[in-house]
């Protein structure tokens, strides 16, 4: 699975304002950056995540996943530090 192809993905089935991924083969990073995150546990955020790329992490084509999830306001501070 390619990082685009999960890009796309969560795009097209999460309210997302932005996300970006990296890795390779089997191993991806995802930063998923969304308002509909504001009040959500961190829990709740990654499940967010993890539930359209369920088909590809059972069939193993994706083997880890590290997700880091931002508000609007959040991110933008983040990128600034």
């Amino acid at each position: 699975m390619e990082h685009v192809e999960i890009k796309a993905l969560l795009m097209n089935t999460l309210e997302l304002d932005a996300v970006h991924v990296s890795g390779n083969g089997t191993h991806f990073q995802v930063i998923a950056v969304s308002n509909h995150f504001t009040g959500m546990s961190r829990v709740k955020k990654q499940q967010m995540i993890y539930a359209p790329l369920m088909e590809y992490i059972s069939d193993n084509r994706i083997h880890a996943l590290s997700i880091q999830t931002y508000t609007q306001e959040e991110w933008d501070s983040h990128r600034t530090l």
